[in-house]
């Protein structure tokens, strides 16, 4: 067994991950029509073997050998001399093969035009799938938003699940290349289970509907509490009035995004600085760019903590720059001095390529001070 976990270490390989929720009553539900054919087959090869060996005094192998070649009707030939009983009695076995086989086909034209086999055996391959994401987004109700958001989550490799109970969801997928996706309600524990909350790093739900975005939140929440899960989730929804995004940020929602807002305010910014049009998506949005941006929450245990920003050096060290600071009570102060105190639960918004940026988030959560900052 160490032997065998030592070369699975070596090669990378791990056991397939099994999704929290099976599919096998569903499928052995489809498959039970099956049932009494298998019987009559069985059934058949051994009436017709032990006739050939009473009747005709067959050696066993030549019994079934003669057996299946009569029942499927191949007519290879005879394995032996027949009497006249034997002659009627493969004649009877040949009529009764017959019927046997189609009624089976019967029955399987019948399963597979219901489309419910094919359908639950595409759903159990892609719950497979799903089990093996990690730290993904699981994006509620498939709609216009959802379309353009799963488009920037492909560019920027960010693994996500759609869930939606639309019928025609599979087809919806296919057309805007959705990899993973789940076809039920969402605010449904089995839709919660089926898309693998459990690893998800958050949810967003985008329902035009204020209750339906109520219900995921609501769910979401209660799920946390009762997997016990240590890190909250992070879950992003919309709105369009300001009491609706008061509502659902009091109901748990980190963040709620008012899509008028956003365009108001966008149309603003082009209307009074033109120059600057482009400049959000050409460093920020866009994957692979030179420039990032990113808000760092200071650990309690910190060396950072009540430390002049200073000492930090992160541009001396990474080259990342510190262009605004957030304190404990959410307030924001841009462009910070160099000898402000950083208290606890301080944020700090840096800006940098964003392998510096992962450089310095290493730093800041260091318990002491790294002794490679002693020489810059």
């Amino acid at each position: 067994m160490r032997f065998w976990a030592k070369i699975t270490k070596i090669l990378h390989l791990r056991k397939r991950t099994k999704p929290p929720i099976n599919l096998d009553i569903e499928l052995y539900q489809q498959l039970a029509p099956f049932r009494l054919p298998i019987i009559i087959t069985i059934l058949m090869m051994m009436i017709g073997t032990l006739g050939y060996i009473i009747i005709d005094n067959f050696s066993l192998m030549d019994a079934i050998y003669q057996t299946g070649i009569t029942f499927t009707t191949v007519g290879f030939g005879e394995q032996g001399e027949l009497s006249n009983a034997g002659k009627l009695f493969t004649i009877a076995l040949i009529i009764l093969g017959f019927g046997a086989f189609s009624f089976s086909i019967g029955i399987l034209v019948d399963v597979l035009n219901r489309g419910d086999l094919s359908r639950l055996l595409r759903e159990r391959s892609m719950l497979y799938k799903v089990a093996r994401l990690k730290n993904h987004f699981v994006i509620c109700h498939h709609n216009h938003y959802t379309i353009q958001l799963t488009q920037q989550f492909r560019e920027n490799h960010i693994p996500f699940v759609v869930v939606d109970p639309s019928e025609n969801l599979e087809s919806e997928a296919k057309k805007y290349n959705y990899p993973y996706y789940i076809q039920e309600e969402p605010h449904t524990e089995v839709a919660l289970i089926k898309t693998f909350l459990s690893s998800a790093k958050g949810i967003i739900t985008l329902s035009e509907n204020i209750a339906d975005n109520i219900a995921l939140i609501a769910s979401a929440r209660l799920y946390e509490k009762e997997i016990k899960r240590k890190r909250a989730y992070i879950i992003i929804t919309n709105a369009s009035t300001k009491s609706d995004i008061e509502k659902l940020k009091k109901l748990g929602a980190d963040s709620v995004i008012s899509p008028t807002k956003l365009m108001a305010q966008r149309i603003s910014a082009i209307s009074q600085r033109p120059e600057m049009e482009n400049i959000l998506e050409e460093f920020l949005y866009k994957k692979d760019t030179p420039l990032d941006i990113e808000e760092v929450k200071v650990p309690s245990y910190s060396w950072l903590i009540f430390k002049k920003l200073k000492l930090a050096k992160l541009k001396e060290s990474v080259n990342v720059d510190i262009i605004g600071l957030r304190d404990a009570k959410g307030k924001f102060l841009p462009m910070p001095d160099k000898d402000t105190i950083i208290v606890q639960d301080s944020k700090l918004l840096l800006i940098g390529a964003s392998a510096n940026i992962k450089s310095a988030k290493k730093i800041i959560r260091k318990k002491e001070m790294p002794k490679e900052l002693q020489y810059v």
